[in-house]
Formats: structure tokens, sequence, C-alpha cells
């Protein structure tokens, strides 16, 4: 009999040990995701400051981290190119759950594409990932910098799982080999609602 009352007490000592390990991981989980703007040292401060903040007029939880050097085992001599996914692989390492990073940078990057090994490209964000890469080098001079932080936002929703959108005005929408940011406005109502089940708080 007093076996079986130790038993009792030691799964109700259990189960309240259980319960308070959901309901802290339930905090957790409802913790804002946030941004951290990643400058490489090539970039301007004031163009990094301008796309942190536009960010931000979409997006309020956002940091940026000090400047740092691209990887130099990205750096694809041949073609004066860094490979952009190396520079994803290099800015994971340290990033952790909760946050997502946006490398931004003014070279060349690339990827591989179909048959084409070294294809030149704006950004790329892998869906889901912790981390995407963003490049000016590609960008039109007008509006060069709204240009910028479109394609920065755009691969951080790749990183959440979001897919390219059939919205114009979305900043999903796909650039099909153009530069469609000029018509983007904002995340259509479908790419929000995607976003907000992955803890994104917005205004």
């Amino acid at each position: 009999m007093r076996r079986n009352k130790y038993l009792f007490i030691i799964v109700v000592l259990l189960w309240c040990c259980s319960c308070s390990k959901k309901k802290d991981l339930n905090i957790l989980n409802d913790k804002p995701v946030i941004i951290l703007v990643q400058p490489f040292k090539d970039m301007n401060s004031e163009t990094t400051k301008f796309i942190a903040f536009e960010i931000k007029k979409i997006y309020p939880h956002l940091k940026i981290l000090d400047a740092i050097d691209l990887p130099k085992e990205s750096y694809c001599k041949e073609r004066n190119r860094y490979r952009a996914d190396s520079i994803i692989q290099y800015l994971s390492k340290n990033t952790t759950n909760g946050f997502v990073k946006i490398g931004l940078t003014t070279k060349d990057i690339s990827t591989t594409k179909g048959a084409i090994k070294d294809f030149g490209i704006m950004g790329l964000g892998f869906k889901p990932g912790r981390s995407c890469v963003a490049s000016s080098f590609r960008l039109t001079p007008n509006n060069k910098n709204d240009q910028f932080f479109k394609v920065a936002i755009h691969e951080i929703g790749h990183t959440q799982g979001l897919k390219h959108c059939p919205v114009k005005s979305c900043f999903m929408r796909d650039a099909e080999g153009k530069n469609p940011t000029d018509e983007e406005t904002d995340f259509c109502n479908n790419c929000k609602n995607f976003l907000k089940t992955k803890n994104w708080k917005f205004k």
C-alpha cells in the first residue's frame, strides 16, 4: 500500500515538472523573432542604417550588428565573386533559434543555378534557414537603397519558409530574372499571416 502511495507521488511530481517545462517552452515560443542586420566591412554605414530603418517600418524587432569581414572561403577568384551559399553557412554558425540574420554586402555574389555553376544574384535565402544574404552589386542606380532593402526583406522571408508570391505588390514576388522591386510595397496578407505563425510580432 505504502509503495503504491510513493509511486503515485512520483507520478504526480513528474507530471508537474512536465507541465512546468511546457509552460516555459510556451513563454519562449511567444518571444518575437529578432532580425539581426549583419553588414560586411565593404558596406557604407549610412546604407546599413537606411535598410535597417526601412525594415523596422515593417517589422520593429531588429538589431544592427558590428561590421565584419566577408569569409575568405566564400571568395571565387575566377569571377571575382563571393559564393552566397558559403556566406549563409558562415552567418548561420552563430545564429540561434529566435533570430534571423541578414548579411549585407556591395560585392557580387553567386550561386549554382541549374547547369550554371556560378550564377550572379541579388540575394539568397534558404527555406527554412537562420541566415540569408543580399547584395547591392546588381541593382540599378535609381532608388538603389530602396531596392536593396526589398531584396533583403525578400530573402528574410525565405528563411522563415515563405515561397514566392503571385501578388505583384508583395515583397515575396518572384523576380523572374528581372527587378520588380519598385512595384513592391509590403508583405501581402497571406504572407503576413504566415509570418505571424512563425512568431513575427508586427506593429
